[in-house]
């Protein structure tokens, strides 16, 4: 036992491995791989074992690819620790499942109901077609019920939220069917709520849970003994070309598939039930998720590696290489906000950027409202906008959600209308009986409250002041439009915007403080554009026209009379011959860096004796 070894457990976010890993202490890390954060580090991780003979890295997961981790680090040896679960039969579907949400609800119901041994006609001859082995388990566990609850899969809420319904529905039309207890989970969902899937079920009676792929990895149900997987999954894929994100349905992958199927054998031997024939899942399925480095927004990935010094991206070795347009497309993004110079170098505004663990966006908000003289109002709303939506709408009581949620609407922006809410949250002491009454997520509040204080304490550390600018949120507002101008978009219809640059159709999102509005403003900026069933803008500010030209001179202009094109052209020389200059003078730099570089390898010296490296005996004397 060494009693001078130290453990430290960072959050997934901390980079703070970074100094003790390249002193000379030895350490050993052990690291979750976690998505883009876990990519993210890889990359760092690597480089740090590089330097370090003596470090000992161990990643440990339960999903990864370990080949390829094991080629990443240079074919270091990989462990396999069997895992205490239970064996799982998995039973494919013979047929292809048109409707999963009514596949799963009748498999349900077919395994609720042969439990107390209820026969069920006419849902049994839809499962026999379903599935060549399922009338036969029908009717063992007809014979012999076996105790356990059931976990099913969904993509989404909407799907949870109709599973629930239906499931309940025909349970209601069956004579002496057996009590169930149904409860969805979701991200969305109150605490209290989520809470419940962890309760036993009261005597006598199945558990019944309805699940995204939350439930695959994050959180273990006890007493789950059957899984129906409906083979589908929500995923976030961004474009960079038109700077949207599409929050699509896709098919899972075949990790993902044995995942959910193994979540049934973790109290006891279970069963798997997936709504897809054995050949999808051999042929159609992928055999892994697609790496989220390699669909989503790069441009935080980016800063991050500027600051730690990388200076060719293309040319980087990612464990899962991204598209080029993703990296082009972040680097340009970072240019416009003024994080990096016209050479794709890191300049003082983006170092600071760096020290934020937030979006590029958000950074340039915050660092800007200190000199603008809100920074007081921007804290707390890129506080509200790090954690998921604060409002809830339960099911039933949508009318009275939306009602509530007008108290705090600001007509002119979203963003305004977060601040509003955390202003009033804070006037009434941070009650949590007050977010239930006005149906807001005590949980997310304090977490945004625990954000807001994290960030404060990096804006001292940056020594960028705390300013208040009252109730002229005409700052704030001129404020957000420095760092979304490049997404702003222009009134075109009736609740219909396009993007000014892209020409992209853009719509208000029927959640939006301006949805519905008597007058719509001629132009807005918005967080995030998001392709569910249309192209909707989320967290929508009204910006000034005025002010586009001010801050994105890149894009936007404002006409001036008395000047030609001739003077235009005129100016967009100048600029041309400017940025030669700048690529010139950073070519030369690098060439001088590049030749110190050569300098200071140490070359090495060997000083020639003669008759010191003879040796005393020959081959021949040692009869070779």
């Amino acid at each position: 036992m060494f009693y001078n070894t130290i453990i430290k457990f960072n959050q997934p976010s901390s980079l703070a491995f970074l100094k003790p890993a390249l002193s000379r202490r030895s350490t050993t890390f052990s690291w979750y791989k976690a998505y883009l954060n876990g990519s993210r580090k890889n990359i760092i991780k690597r480089t740090v074992v590089a330097r370090r003979s003596d470090l000992k890295l161990i990643v440990t997961s339960a999903t990864m690819d370990s080949s390829k981790f094991s080629t990443f680090f240079g074919n270091v040896p990989t462990f396999t620790i069997p895992g205490r679960t239970f064996p799982v039969e998995t039973f494919f579907s013979k047929n292809v499942c048109e409707d999963y949400v009514d596949g799963a609800v009748k498999q349900a119901i077919i395994y609720v109901c042969v439990r107390v041994r209820v026969r069920v006609r006419a849902y049994a001859c839809v499962v026999i077609n379903n599935g060549p082995y399922l009338a036969e388990e029908a009717l063992q566990i007809h014979l012999q019920p076996d105790e356990g609850d059931i976990l099913i899969f969904m993509p989404g809420q909407e799907d949870i939220e109709v599973t629930c319904e239906v499931l309940t529905e025909r349970l209601g039309d069956l004579d002496n069917a057996p009590p169930l207890t149904v409860l969805p989970i979701y991200s969305q969902l109150p605490a209290d709520l989520q809470a419940k899937i962890f309760q036993r079920a009261p005597p006598g009676q199945r558990k019944c849970i309805v699940a995204t792929n939350i439930a695959e990895t994050s959180l273990t149900v006890d007493g789950i003994m059957y899984v129906i997987d409906c083979g589908y999954c929500k995923l976030k894929v961004y474009n960079p070309r038109i700077g949207m994100d599409a929050l699509q349905i896709y098919p899972v992958s075949q990790a993902n598939a044995r995942q959910r199927a193994g979540r049934a054998g973790r109290t006891g031997p279970g069963r798997a039930f997936c709504l897809y024939t054995e050949r999808q899942f051999s042929q159609e399925l992928l055999p892994a998720t697609v790496p989220e480095i390699q669909r989503t927004n790069l441009a935080n990935t980016v800063l991050l590696l500027k600051s730690l010094g990388v200076d060719d991206l293309l040319a980087f070795h990612f464990m899962d290489p991204p598209p080029q347009d993703t990296i082009l497309n972040s680097m340009y993004q970072l240019w416009i906000l003024g994080a990096l110079d016209g050479t794709g170098a890191l300049t003082p505004l983006g170092r600071q950027m760096a020290e934020f663990p937030l979006d590029p966006p958000q950074c340039h908000m915050l660092i800007v409202s200190a000199e603008m003289g809100c920074s007081a109002e921007m804290l707390i709303i890129v506080s509200m906008l790090s954690v998921p939506s604060v409002f809830y709408r339960p099911q039933g009581r949508e009318e009275d959600a939306d009602t509530a949620k007008e108290k705090f609407q600001v007509a002119e922006s979203d963003h305004l209308t977060l601040l509003h809410l955390y202003n009033q949250w804070k006037s009434n002491n941070y009650s949590s009986a007050w977010c239930t009454e006005h149906f807001v997520h005590a949980k997310a509040m304090r977490k945004v409250r625990e954000v807001r204080q994290q960030l404060r304490d990096i804006l001292t550390q940056q020594r960028l002041p705390l300013l208040s600018c009252g109730t002229d949120w005409d700052t704030v507002r001129k404020c957000i439009c420095s760092a979304y101008f490049q997404q702003a978009a222009r009134l075109k219809g009736i609740g219909e915007y396009v993007n000014c640059r892209t020409g992209m159709p853009c719509h208000l999102h029927p959640t939006s403080a301006l949805f519905g509005a008597g007058s719509a403003p001629d132009y807005v900026v918005y967080h995030e554009l998001m392709m569910t069933s249309r192209e909707y803008m989320h967290c929508v500010t009204a910006v000034d026209g005025r002010w586009l030209a001010e801050l994105g001179p890149m894009f936007f202009s404002v006409k001036e009379t008395g000047k030609s094109n001739r003077d235009k052209r005129k100016e967009a020389a100048v600029h041309l011959q400017r940025m030669e200059e700048e690529m010139k003078m950073a070519e030369q730099k690098m060439a001088e860096e590049k030749k110190k570089r050569d300098q200071e390898v140490p070359v090495k010296q060997e000083v020639a004796t003669p008759g010191l490296n003879t040796p005393r005996r020959t081959p021949h004397t040692l009869g070779l």
